[in-house]
């Protein structure tokens, strides 16, 4: 047997050796942690780098930590920028943080002015537009569902390019509107909500309180949704991007519907089951399978911004389209934007526009033809082709198939196109020997329009192959404008003092119209719903579809901001309006 008491002796040293050199690589380090002032900071986080090793500072902004001579200690506070710091043998390490400027300085867009996050009083919830585009959808409401507190999102259709109903402080009205009110690069917005497209969206700012939502009056009762859109930044060279995604749509579940089997057992137990002509035991047909569809959604967006040491530019172009599962039904939207901020001395002019063009097809289509027909009862003649009707017990339909409906050619469409323009142009200029005191003009021109049509041809969708055909016009305008006088006064006063001051004068004046016309028996389906004076039937103007709305409203508002020290802050506003709703004497 071998001696192994040499490397027995040899194994005891390097235990007794190994230690007691780690522990002398070791190394206490002291230190205080401050601000850019000198000021001490309470419980910042002090840790050994790759470690969980690590400690916080006291009341007086000291920490103690052991750690190996050749460690990095890694310092984090909430609002400033964390450190790395290398030991290098320091017994002694002083570190001063530096403010996170891009969190503590976040500017919060609260209605005719900014403030910074931190000093925000009122109810604010916000969203920067890279958070919007996480989600792929065709509007904001979609990309905010569940992630603001205090704003609830509901899905009321599934339709491509429908918006969600917004609710910020519930259902305050039984008859009146209780959508909040949407601001648009500070301009009250005029149109639809899906005009806008997240792409173009630079932040998303909420006002949810009373104090907060004030300086709108009764328009924000609803709440607030104040929208920004991209800009170029100051200095900058010229950047072009892209951003773009593609992504496939299918059904994740189809409704809970019996099949033939389950279906037979049921009336049998009711003792309705008779084997009729279209009811057979060897069939089992599941109309949502032949109805439904891959869909897609894609977006594509190209820009250019940039700008100067005394301005920025943002152009760019976007396109997006949603196909539903639903045959014949998608939605298509094109956008053009633009902004341009530019000084010149004193003053300081520039715009904004946003426009588009939207398409939307197959928005009258349900699936209810997919949901009621019975499982037993056979879509297809002995030869392969598909019937028209197929007979129930009870009643008669129409056959509806995914293949049915995309060959109906000029036999059935449903379409609606919309154009809106909205834009911004403003003036502001420094009032000379008073620092802090401008003088800013804002002024929105906005406008909407939209066209549907819609067509049904002879016993399309009916069990009675005579049934005339159908078709229906639409048409709405939205035109509104908007202009906007503002003094500001903004001032640090002994370098702790900070009024903010703003007063404010606007006018603004909305008139829309819209109207519907039907008519019976066209004479062609190449006619559809373009040419109703030929109709051979009756032609019809329902007066519930007619209708012309002329409002103004007036409006002074006043708000005090005060700051002290960065620390304590109060705000103040009030606002008076006179509104062209009401009667002499009332406004």
């Amino acid at each position: 047997m071998k001696d192994f008491g040499f490397s027995k002796r040899l194994g005891l040293f390097l235990l007794l050796i190994i230690p007691m050199y780690v522990f002398s690589q070791s190394l206490t380090v002291r230190g205080t942690v401050t601000d850019s002032n000198k000021d001490p900071l309470i419980g910042v986080n002090v840790v050994e780098k790759g470690t969980t090793n690590g400690t916080v500072t006291d009341i007086d902004g000291n920490f103690t930590l052991n750690v190996p001579q050749d460690a990095t200690l890694v310092i984090s506070y909430v609002g400033f920028t964390s450190q790395e710091v290398p030991v290098n043998r320091q017994a002694i390490i002083n570190i001063i943080l530096r403010e996170d400027t891009e969190l503590l300085e976040e500017v919060v867009v609260v209605g005719y002015g900014t403030q910074r996050k931190e000093a925000v009083t009122g109810s604010v919830a916000s969203m920067r537009g890279d958070d919007v585009r996480e989600v792929a959808s065709s509007n904001i409401t979609q990309a905010l569902q569940g992630r603001i507190a205090g704003v609830d999102m509901a899905q009321t259709s599934s339709k491509p390019g429908s918006q969600m109903q917004i609710r910020i402080r519930g259902t305050r009205s039984l008859n009146a509107s209780n959508d909040p009110l949407v601001v648009l690069d500070g301009i009250p917005f005029a149109g639809s909500i899906t005009d806008i497209s997240p792409s173009d969206i630079k932040s998303v700012d909420i006002l949810k309180d009373a104090s907060a939502t004030a300086i709108y009056g009764s328009r924000g009762a609803n709440g607030v949704i104040l929208i920004t859109t991209n800009s170029g930044q100051r200095g900058q060279k010229a950047q072009f991007s892209y951003n773009g995604y593609y992504g496939a749509k299918n059904i994740f579940s189809k409704y809970p519907m019996m099949n033939a089997s389950e279906f037979i057992e049921l009336r049998k137990a009711a003792g309705q089951f008779t084997n009729g002509v279209d009811e057979s035991d060897d069939v089992n047909t599941d109309w949502q399978d032949l109805f439904y569809k891959p869909g897609m959604v894609t977006s594509h967006d190209i820009g250019v911004s940039g700008g100067t040491d005394k301005g920025n530019y943002n152009f760019g172009a976007g396109y997006y389209k949603d196909v539903a599962v639903l045959p014949g039904q998608d939605y298509s939207r094109y956008s053009i934007r633009g902004s341009l901020d530019q000084e010149v001395g004193a003053f300081r002019f520039g715009f904004s526009t946003n426009n588009n063009y939207s398409l939307t097809n197959g928005n009258n289509l349900g699936i209810y033809g997919v949901l009621s027909p019975s499982p037993i009862a056979n879509p297809y003649n002995e030869d392969g082709t598909w019937k028209r009707t197929i007979k129930m017990p009870l009643d008669e339909q129409w056959v509806y198939s995914r293949e049915i409906i995309e060959n109906l050619g000029d036999k059935w469409i449903d379409q609606n196109k919309a154009f809106g323009s909205y834009n911004t142009l403003f003036g502001e200029v420094k009032i000379p020997r008073i620092e802090g005191l401008k003088y800013r003009l804002n002024l929105g021109l906005n406008f909407r329009t939209s066209n549907g049509g819609s067509y049904t041809g002879e016993g399309v969708f009916s069990t009675t192959a005579s049934t005339p055909s159908t078709a229906t016009i639409s048409n709405s305008l939205i035109t509104n404008w908007a202009v906007e006088n503002l003094v500001t006064f903004d001032r640090v006063f002994a370098e702790k003092h900070q009024v903010n001051v703003v007063g404010m004068y606007s006018a603004e004046q909305t008139k829309y119209n819209r109207s519907q016309i039907s008519a019976k028996d066209i004479p062609a389906d190449a006619f559809q719903f373009y040419n109703l004076g030929r109709a051979a039937g009756e032609i019809t103007i329902n007066p519930d579809y007619q209708d012309y709305q002329l409002s103004g409203l007036m409006s002074w508002m006043g708000r005090l901001m005060y700051s002290y020290d960065n620390r304590y802050m109060i705000s103040t506003t009030f606002l008076t309006d006179v509104s062209a709703r009401l009667a002499e004497g009332h406004k």
